[in-house]
């Protein structure tokens, strides 16, 4: 069983709120929060997180609008994601993040974590949300692949 190292990111234009997974690539946990200053600065900060956890893909929410559209800010996420991808050549994948800063919120507000002056909790949080989707989606993928058998593998 390959581990996995991947890294979830909420991209937002002041914050960039991180999570990581376990090596089994169950469960998802915010790490940190990156207060962006330059390009130069987020991406040396990132590249550490990176290396230090042998980060093998990045997965970035994306904010799509709520009728599905990609928006501004979606292209902004886009446009930082490439750069990234690009300068530490690592590969990336996006999951729908509508929402998750809303549902991170109110998840810290249950465990009385919650606080309107700490939003970096609240773009961790987000960031172990967007990874926990990709992880689930990963795992119900690879199980449909072993029920389908090793036919479809072939087919491919």
């Amino acid at each position: 069983m390959k581990k996995v190292s991947a890294l979830g990111l909420d991209v937002g234009k002041k914050r960039m709120g991180i999570a990581g997974c376990d090596g089994t690539g169950l469960i998802a946990t915010g790490l940190t929060t990156i207060y962006r200053t330059s390009w130069a600065e987020d991406l040396r900060q990132l590249k550490e997180i990176i290396e230090e956890r042998e980060v093998d893909i990045l997965v970035i929410g994306l904010p799509y609008n709520l009728n599905g559209t990609i928006g501004f800010q979606a292209k902004q996420v886009q446009k930082f994601a490439d750069r990234v991808a690009k300068s530490l050549q690592i590969p990336i994948e996006y999951v729908d993040e509508r929402l998750t800063s809303v549902e991170a919120e109110s998840q810290l507000k249950a465990q009385k974590q919650f606080s309107s002056r700490n939003k970096g909790a609240v773009d961790r949080r987000a960031a172990a949300i967007i990874l926990q989707q990709w992880l689930d989606l990963r795992r119900a993928k690879k199980m449909k692949e072993v029920e389908q058998g090793s036919s479809s593998m072939r087919e491919q």
